[in-house]
């Protein structure tokens, strides 16, 4: 059983579950990207399974006719056994997402396996254009030129500020300077794409400088957040008419989920506080 402090950021331990959880907020107006629990499979069966088992979520979602799509991790579906590995499986994925008209998200994890992940995501989504995104994090420095590479690639792109605690001589470790990075990097996908730009952040100034940005240019975008936090601005925006996405982890991983989030960061421990009192 999922204890209630864990159950307000996770769907649920099974499938049935998670598309309850997402039938609910799309009932909301709010759309469901369904994350199943479980990353860094040094066994390929392991990510053999998960692959499968994505596979017949998509199918699931078809069936349902929810307004939800899946997002996946490189470590998770073989990233750990071979690039290789990953690339064939998250390849299958996003090819049956493109017989169902569905979607693929892919994440992105530590700084050592960026390279691996842009090169199978731009390579996947020449094969099947925009039936799949890619997450990018501002708090690296290559993140600009990773932007400048991918800007015309026909699949979306979610920017977030970053959650890895990454050393200094490859990421911005003050607050202040990834605000900047995330609001410069806004600007170039806002004035170089019409579409496909995906604001993953909870920060108020920065979807309302992307609001601004989209008005300006003519733009279409959707904003993501986390299931369990500021649910009510998520609501709202999507009461405006804002594409609103919710990152809705699922599955019995839940334990090894948090533990990783604050291993890799203190400040996780404090966010997940703050969400729960509702600050």
């Amino acid at each position: 059983m999922i204890p209630p402090i864990a159950r307000r950021f996770v769907a649920g331990e099974s499938v049935p579950e998670a598309l309850d959880h997402a039938r609910t907020a799309n009932e909301d107006g709010v759309a469901v990207i369904l994350n199943l629990l479980g990353e860094h499979y040094d066994d390929a069966a392991d990510a053999r399974a998960d692959a499968d088992t994505y596979l017949q979520l998509l199918d699931d979602i078809a069936d349902s006719g929810l307004d939800a799509c899946v997002s996946v991790k490189p470590s998770q579906i073989g990233m750990d056994v071979s690039t290789d590995l990953f690339e064939e499986h998250y390849r299958e994925i996003v090819a049956r997402a493109d017989e169902l008209d569905a979607f693929v998200w892919c994440d992105m994890e530590d700084a050592d396996t960026t390279d691996a992940t842009l090169d199978a995501f731009e390579s996947i989504a020449a094969d099947y254009p925009w039936s799949v995104g890619q997450c990018i994090q501002s708090n690296l420095r290559r993140t600009a030129d990773d932007l400048d590479r991918l800007v015309d690639v026909p699949g979306k792109i979610r920017l977030v500020k970053g959650a890895y605690d990454e050393p200094s001589s490859i990421a911005y470790t003050d607050k202040a300077r990834v605000d900047e990075a995330y609001r410069d990097d806004l600007r170039y996908l806002f004035d170089q794409r019409d579409r496909g730009v995906a604001v993953g952040s909870h920060d108020p100034a920065m979807i309302s400088l992307a609001d601004r940005l989209a008005r300006e240019h003519g733009a279409d975008y959707e904003v993501q957040m986390l299931m369990g936090v500021r649910e009510d601005a998520q609501r709202d925006l999507a009461a405006q008419g804002v594409d609103v996405f919710q990152y809705a982890p699922y599955g019995d991983k839940w334990l090894s989920y948090f533990y990783r989030r604050v291993r890799e960061r203190k400040e996780n421990l404090t966010f997940a506080a703050r969400a729960v009192l509702g600050q």
